[in-house]
């Protein structure tokens, strides 16, 4: 495997890249006296993949709903023991997540690196599965949705992703429905597992103080020289318009809860979503953002608190313009927000707070070099969405104003926008 030396003479930075002969892609990212090392390989493998074809097959397979974080689990579980007890063995810190888009495996660690590496390396390539052990599994999962269930903030987003989304699958919840899951049987999960997991579908990004060679070699020696293939997932048409302007429940909450979300498209061209995302950062910190006037009046009034967030979230065939806030009057923070977005449509983000803004989300993204775990965890998403772990900086220093206000009217549109609300439940709607 050839490794191609990438570096960016601004940040001081250097990474390295190659492609096993199986397609699995390989980030190295040396970070020389760091106290820790850092691998994580990927899959691209999440809740919006519940129907799929290889590249050539005519008919595309469906299979339930949250079987990509069920598979998540059941990797750990290996014919020669549990992987969590191999990695308690060598003192590596070992876990894994499942989004939309992706499933990761991970582990970081402060010695016993190769040992550790073989194996996360052995496991992901290595599937067990039983119906026994499927059966015990449900049980586990069912429990852990019941849990989420009882979670106001994901209820929140969930709500609000079903408000603003029609046909595209990110509205589905990423671990599925305890009826969704008593679907899965051993043989799905072998199906799923053959077509999502074979390396032309993976990347594998390690970050710390390392032996670019020698990893580079340990890596490829371990991998399966098998024959690349391509997953599809079945395509779908989403209109501009949402599934419901508003939508509410009642939970357990002392405060009412408020998500507001403005439903956006991304360009295909990898590099250009990725300025389209960053410039919208900017633009949320410039009119949302700690020190506006907007976040300053309505703290001081109570109608938000520390717990405001804003964000652009964004992944495989999906991005959203988000907010979300602890309120007294979710429906009314909702409309002062819009008023905010609306004025700036109107006017233009001013050269002063675009400036401020811009420096903020520069500084967050050169503060993810100080991080081996989230450096780790980025390569693996860039790499994924076509772009590698110098684009975000570079296109913020791309991104000018007449870029942002340009991007306003189509950020902010009200037929695209949807409102999501969690309200106590011995409390009355306003």
């Amino acid at each position: 495997m050839n490794l191609s030396k990438v570096e960016n003479a601004v940040l001081g930075e250097t990474y390295y890249f190659g492609v096993h002969s199986s397609g699995l892609r390989v980030i190295l990212i040396p970070k020389k006296g760091s106290a820790s090392t850092y691998a994580v390989i990927g899959a691209k493998c999440g809740s919006l993949d519940s129907a799929f074809k290889i590249e050539g097959d005519e008919d595309f397979v469906t299979v339930p709903d949250g079987i990509a974080h069920f598979l998540e689990h059941k990797m750990f579980e290996c014919e020669d023991g549990d992987a969590f007890l191999k990695y308690s063995k060598t003192g590596a810190s070992a876990n894994a997540f499942t989004s939309f888009d992706k499933t990761c495996y991970l582990f970081s660690c402060t010695h016993g690196f190769y040992e550790s590496l073989d194996i996360l390396l052995d496991f992901v390539q290595r599937p067990y599965f039983t119906e026994e052990t499927v059966k015990k599994e449900q049980g586990i999962i069912g429990q852990e949705i019941k849990m989420y269930e009882d979670s106001p903030g994901w209820e929140l987003l969930k709500g609000l992703l079903n408000a603003v989304y029609r046909e595209n699958p990110v509205r589905t919840d990423i671990a599925g429905t305890v009826e969704s899951i008593s679907h899965i049987t051993a043989d799905l999960l072998y199906r799923c597992y053959g077509a999502f997991y074979n390396p032309a579908n993976m990347t594998i990004a390690v970050c710390g103080d390392i032996d670019v060679e020698k990893t580079a070699g340990f890596i490829s020696e371990r991998i399966r020289d098998t024959k690349p293939k391509k997953v599809v997932s079945k395509p779908f048409e989403e209109p501009d318009e949402v599934s419901a302007p508003f939508v509410s429940k009642k939970m357990q909450v002392s405060i009412p809860m408020m998500g507001l979300a403005y439903k956006d498209i991304l360009p295909e061209d990898p590099y250009e979503a990725k300025k389209r995302s960053v410039a919208a950062e900017i633009i949320l910190e410039a009119l949302f953002g700690e020190a506006t006037d907007f976040y300053c009046s309505h703290y001081d009034k109570g109608d938000i608190n520390t717990a405001f967030e804003k964000e652009y979230m964004c992944g495989r065939g999906f991005a959203l313009t988000l907010f979300e806030a602890e309120t007294r009057d979710p429906e009314k923070l909702a409309c002062m927000i819009k008023t905010r977005a609306a004025e700036a449509v109107k006017d233009g983000i001013s050269p002063e707070d675009f400036n401020r803004a811009k420096r903020r989300i520069y500084g967050d993204a050169v503060s993810l070099f100080d991080s081996v775990e989230r450096l780790g965890d980025a390569a693996v998403a860039e790499d994924f969405s076509g772009n590698d772990i110098f684009s975000a900086v570079k296109a913020i220093e791309e991104t000018d104003i007449a870029y942002c206000n340009g991007l306003l009217p189509e950020l902010f549109r009200e037929k695209s926008s949807a409102v999501s609300a969690i309200y106590p439940i011995d409390g009355e709607k306003k």
